[in-house]
């Protein structure tokens, strides 16, 4: 057993304490709460000394051990842009855990990620919950399929139709085809319920979406992309999931009718493409105020993972509540991958994936003391 205390605990999901506590064993968390409280202990102890005492974060949208840190084409698998329905590919078939990126944000206290394909197909494939501590991928993964990673706008339409000249050339036939396939995956699926002896690679992984058993996880800057993606899921009853939603602001109201959890960023620094002119963190606070949860992601390798924590300080400043930014970078991030039982907060029986910094996580003076995860400092 071990015991980290004498820090400010923010449990996220259970309240804070002025001087708290964690218990681990065995990997998982046993107890926590205000020091003056806690009970007789006989373990290790490990004295946060004032600082912050946290749950490790999550970026439910990153790129990071398959778009690698310092590499060129050789590090390079995120898309597979030879046909842009590709849903049997797999993130954690490409994922590089000796990727330099990974020790970076372990070190910033970021522990899990949302590993994805990226947005050049309709449908690009399977995404999967990683944690960024290991050697064997298989031993990292927290869920996979956590989600299915599809995409709407101007990505699939550069690689496709500007470039290759080929289907999709417009945001018509990125819709068309995201129907067809789900229409043709639906009748698949009913052949197999049926009992027909039938086997698709391509089908069998949309299988799992179309039962609601994953979200989809859509890449849709402009507000029209975002409104599609919203309008396909619908049509087809699946989860979605908006990803970047840069173009949120114009149609708050319908992101919140929709009861969708979005994910946004990364919005800050010059735009990259005409689909991320003005976008700005200052959304986060209209979408609190409309009463929709939301996570944030850096999309490493756009901005570097370990930057997520001052993701959510710029938030704060631009006028979004603290403890709805600590959720932003935590427990909404495990929601919208499935995984909110194991991380995302401090609470008895998760996982004992915690942090201590010396001051404020958002405080760009801060350093990372200890990081926990599965009740073992990996740093």
């Amino acid at each position: 057993m071990i015991r980290i205390q004498n820090g400010l605990l923010h449990t996220v999901e259970c309240g804070s304490y002025q001087n708290g506590y964690v218990d681990i064993e065995n990997g998982k968390i046993i107890g926590f709460g205000a020091l003056a409280d806690a009970p007789v202990f006989d373990g290790e102890i490990f004295d946060a000394e004032g600082g912050f005492i946290f749950p490790g974060m999550i970026d439910a949208h990153s790129h990071i051990g398959i778009s690698e840190e310092g590499k060129r084409w050789e590090g390079e698998d995120c898309n597979e842009t030879t046909n842009p329905v590709t849903p049997d590919m797999r993130v954690m078939d490409g994922f590089y855990p000796f990727d330099i990126a990974i020790p970076k944000a372990r070190r910033a206290g970021i522990t899990t990620v949302n590993a994805c394909p990226g947005s050049t197909n309709v449908i690009g494939g399977q995404t999967a919950a990683v944690k960024l501590y290991g050697r064997n991928i298989a031993d990292m993964v927290i869920k996979t399929p956590a989600a299915m990673k599809c995409a709407m706008g101007e990505n699939p339409k550069r690689n496709y139709g500007e470039s290759g000249g080929s289907t999709p050339m417009t945001r018509m036939a990125i819709a068309a085809i995201f129907r067809r396939t789900m229409v043709e995956a639906k009748r698949y699926m009913a052949k197999k319920d049926k009992g027909d002896d039938v086997f698709d690679a391509k089908y069998e992984a949309l299988i799992p979406l179309l039962k609601r058993e994953i979200p989809m996880h859509v890449h849709a800057h402009r507000s029209d992309d975002i409104l599609t993606a919203i309008r396909l899921s619908e049509e087809f009853n699946l989860r979605c999931v908006t990803v970047h939603t840069t173009g949120g602001s114009d149609i708050i109201e319908e992101i919140a009718r929709a009861g969708i959890m979005p994910i946004v960023g990364p919005c800050i620094g010059p735009a990259g493409k005409p689909e991320t002119v003005g976008g700005n963190l200052a959304m986060c606070a209209e979408l609190a105020r409309a009463g929709v949860e939301f996570t944030l992601t850096t999309d490493h390798d756009v901005c570097a993972l370990w930057m997520l924590p001052y993701f959510a300080g710029l938030a704060v400043r631009e006028g979004l509540d603290e403890q709805a930014a600590f959720r932003a970078i935590t427990l909404n991030g495990a929601k919208v991958c499935g995984i909110e039982d194991r991380v995302g907060s401090i609470k008895v029986g998760k996982d004992a994936d915690i942090v201590v910094y010396n001051g404020h996580p958002f405080h760009y003076l801060t350093k990372t003391r200890m990081v926990f995860m599965d009740g073992k400092q990996v740093d």
